[in-house]
């Protein structure tokens, strides 16, 4: 594998699950890792794990709900390290219920973070990426990004669209050296099913997950470092990912 030495990586929604499993791995690597997440005694947490591993370390309080604090992260990233060359775009919430029920207020918070979030930051990294013709961008989306299920409407639409927003992405960036690489896990034992307010979907979901040995957030967290550490004419476009006891 190689090291990511001199790289300077900038993960969202590091505070805990594949955010901070990520950070770690970077660190692991080599990178200098800029870590972004709403709860700051959760970063100061990591950025202690990082630093005695003898990671250089910025910690971002960051509610990414807010497109400006979104591209901000990135420009403060820059500011510090002087560069940005790894941008994984990780922070999301999972808000599942019937179409029905739904609270359009959580889902538009949703869409919001899941998918308009994960543009400003982008698009913030995109011109220091273009200007050195050098830059990875990792998105996170999930088997909901492939497969639609009952009471995952939206969630399964802002997948989908991480989906296509990377695809798209990648065909305008490439010709700029900058590779685009989405990350499709299926379940993964995290905090994310706690997102989850309908009593009944949350229990079918973690009754499902508790059937099959569920993906970690370290074996994500591989998968990405996989993508980044390739050399520069491999583009590792999309990487889906499933416990081996999921069927769907």
């Amino acid at each position: 594998m190689k090291r990511l030495d001199g790289r300077v990586a900038l993960v969202t929604g590091a505070s805990s699950g594949i955010g901070e499993a990520t950070a770690v791995a970077l660190a692991q690597a080599g990178a200098r890792v800029a870590i972004a997440a709403r709860r700051r005694d959760r970063l100061e947490a990591l950025a202690s794990r990082l630093r005695a591993m003898g990671a250089d370390v910025l910690v971002l309080e960051a509610d990414l709900l807010d497109e400006h604090v979104a591209q901000r992260i990135v420009a403060d990233t820059e500011r510090h390290f002087g560069k940005l060359d790894i941008l994984v775009n990780n922070a999301g919430v999972m808000y599942l219920e019937p179409v029905i029920e739904a609270d359009l207020g959580r889902w538009r918070r949703m869409l919001e973070l899941n998918v308009l979030s994960l543009i400003a930051s982008t698009q913030a990294a995109l011109g220091g990426m273009r200007a050195r013709r050098d830059g990875h961008i990792v998105n996170i989306s999930s088997t909901a990004g492939r497969i639609a299920n009952p009471n995952a409407a939206a969630y399964s639409a802002t997948k989908f669209g991480v989906v296509a927003f990377s695809e798209a992405l990648r065909r305008e960036v490439h010709a700029d050296n900058i590779r685009v690489s989405v990350i499709e896990p299926g379940v993964v034992e995290t905090e994310l099913r706690e997102h989850i307010g309908h009593a009944a979907t949350k229990d079918s979901l973690d009754a499902w997950a508790a059937s099959m040995r569920q993906l970690q957030p370290e074996d994500v967290a591989d998968a990405i470092v996989f993508c980044v550490t390739r050399p520069s004419h491999v583009n590792v476009n999309e990487i889906l990912i499933r416990p081996t006891d999921q069927e769907r």
